[in-house]
């Protein structure tokens, strides 16, 4: 085996999800939905001692992004944002906000029929 194989022309470094989080897998403390916000806390000193995942979510999360937002952005999978976020809401780095679960109303009878004669007109 060469030792060029860790690192992959299109796809660059080659880092397992486990090599990321160590093994560990989502934790039950804190639910982590795909639409939690998470937002990070203001600090007057930078994180000392994260990984360059944890630093790089704490920065994107300046403003209240979802957790697959930020799987989007670092471009790993949800599994390991969450136990990458769970480590950051551990140390008191990041906030997260619950995702509204409100149903959907569906509307009315009067609006369907608007919008049906609409489309009959078109």
């Amino acid at each position: 085996m060469s030792e060029d194989n860790w690192y992959d022309e299109a796809a660059g470094p080659l880092v397992r999800p486990y090599t990321i989080t160590s093994g560990r897998t989502p934790s039950g403390h804190a639910p982590l939905d795909v639409s939690t916000q998470v937002m990070s806390l203001r600090t007057d000193s930078p994180p000392r001692g994260l990984a360059p995942e944890h630093l790089t979510i704490v920065q994107l999360c300046r403003r209240p992004l979802s957790i697959a937002e930020i799987a989007a952005y670092v471009k790993l999978p949800l599994g390991v944002v969450r136990v990458l976020c769970a480590d950051l809401i551990d140390r008191g780095l990041v906030i997260t906000r619950a995702p509204s679960h409100q149903p959907a109303q569906a509307p009315d009878h009067e609006t369907l029929q608007a919008v049906l004669d609409g489309l009959i007109k078109l």
